[in-house]
């Protein structure tokens, strides 16, 4: 009798694609990012238009951090596990997420009670996060060693342009006279906000369809092996076995970019909640939704947000270089100060140049926070789990918003003295001692020679 040991079929080589393949595989993640960007810039509005209490804002931004927290692991652990031949691996939870998005953005702006609207974001966030967790994996299943720096470059341009055309289009529509500033009924949402909800509910779901009908997925290197891994993990129990597992062995690296992530990720909720209500307030002298400058506000904000979003991707091209130069930490670090020095700007004055200057520096940061924390753990994760470690590495981005949309409501009328510029001031803070806890993480040579996905719209 012959013995010896079976041998795993060989991993076959991923084959170089072009560059319009790869911008095709990215295109849907432009329409996700279209809804984050509508979501980060217009929802603190919506909820003061249905007359929230501005000190409770930041939790009924508890949906975000929630759904990403619970749906994105399972999510990325489910996927790694589905192939069907018709429709491959992760595009069904493209398809499936973009509709729930598509029919939530439609549904937003026309909530007539805050209960709508804030159940209604519970509903968009599940959505987003169900189509985001994949896009992220998609990269490390389709492209090779070689092509992923361009794969992620081309991600990069997506999660820009995408949320900054949604920040651009109360203005656009403005300047083509179909919405105006004038003051709305209390209660009513206006129609500078409605009209790019409603293209934001098209441009997802289209978006998604052209990766869907244009891209197409890599069968599993050893069906028999996936096979059984697949039938002893399935389901959803043998999801949270695997995401235990997973947690059980996580990488050294990825536990030390703990307090990194923390921290900036508990200031930068407090951006999304309060960055529009302290231009309306400082800049416009429109504390309520009903005060004249009020919608004039809403807009300069989504303006403020655009140039965050321009700066982003300005950047992006810059930072291999610079971390080629300094080091992966140190540029994290550095970019981090710079955007915690552009939050505590915007103290100085009420001209509202000063937010939309301090918002460009933010988003120099911002750059940095959607690459370098990967950049920096990347060599750690095996292959075979990308899809539950991207899952996993969300929940340090969601733990800490939690305690922030908890926590926020109860030092609001006295830390913050009820003012929406002083929660940017702590965000300029919060955003200093992450660049501090850069230090703690050890940067190795792995980490300085491949990169993992980036974290787009902040869920």
């Amino acid at each position: 009798m012959q013995t010896g040991n079976i041998q795993k079929p060989a991993k076959k080589a991923k084959p170089t694609l072009r560059f319009w393949q790869i911008w095709n595989m990215s295109f849907g993640f432009f329409g996700i990012q279209y809804g984050f960007g509508l979501q980060q810039a217009n929802m603190s509005p919506i909820f003061r238009y249905l007359n929230a209490d501005e000190a409770n804002i930041p939790i009924l931004w508890l949906a975000g951090p929630i759904t990403g927290l619970i749906v994105q692991p399972i999510i990325g652990s489910i996927s790694d596990r589905t192939w069907s031949t018709r429709w491959g691996r992760r595009k069904p939870f493209f398809l499936i997420g973009a509709i729930v998005t598509s029919l939530a953005l439609f549904l937003m702006p026309n909530s007539s009670a805050l209960w709508m609207a804030a159940s209604l974001m519970w509903i968009l966030d599940t959505g987003l996060n169900i189509t985001q967790e994949p896009f992220r994996a998609f990269i490390g299943d389709k492209l090779n060693d070689q092509q992923r720096d361009l794969g992620f470059a081309v991600q990069s341009f997506f999660v820009g342009f995408g949320q900054t055309l949604a920040n651009l289009m109360p203005t656009i529509f403005r300047l083509l006279g179909l919405t105006t500033t004038a003051v709305v009924a209390a209660g009513v949402i206006p129609d500078s906000i409605k009209f790019p909800f409603y293209i934001g509910g098209v441009a997802v779901l289209l978006a998604v369809l052209w990766t869907v009908y244009t891209t197409n997925e890599y069968p599993p290197d050893d069906m028999e092996e996936f096979k059984r891994q697949k039938q002893e993990g399935s389901g959803i129990g043998g999801a949270f076995s695997e995401i235990f597992l997973a947690i059980k062995e996580m990488p050294a690296t990825m536990k030390q970019l703990w307090w990194v992530k923390f921290f900036t990720w508990f200031g930068l909720p407090l951006m999304w909640q309060y960055l529009t209500l302290a231009v309306a307030r400082h800049a416009f002298n429109a504390p309520n939704a009903d005060s004249p400058g009020f919608q004039e506000g809403t807009e300069w904000g989504n303006l403020c947000f655009a140039m965050f979003n321009v700066g982003c991707f300005s950047i992006s091209f810059f930072l291999p270089a610079i971390a080629e130069r300094i080091g992966r930490r140190a540029t994290h670090a550095t970019f981090l100060t710079i955007g915690g020095l552009g939050f505590l700007s915007m103290l100085l004055s009420d001209d509202k140049y000063v937010f939309f200057i301090g918002m460009t520096l933010v988003g120099l940061a911002w750059g940095s926070i959607l690459s370098m924390p990967y950049v920096l753990l990347s060599g750690s994760v095996p292959p075979e789990r990308m899809g539950v470690y991207m899952g996993i590495f969300n929940g340090f981005i969601v733990v800490p918003q939690i305690v922030n949309n908890l926590t926020v409501r109860f030092f609001y009328p006295t830390l913050l003295k009820n003012d929406p510029r002083n929660a940017l001031a702590l965000a300029g803070v919060c955003l200093l001692l992450a660049a501090g806890s850069c230090f703690l993480v050890n940067e190795n040579k792995a980490s300085q020679e491949a990169a993992f996905p980036i974290e787009p719209g902040g869920n």
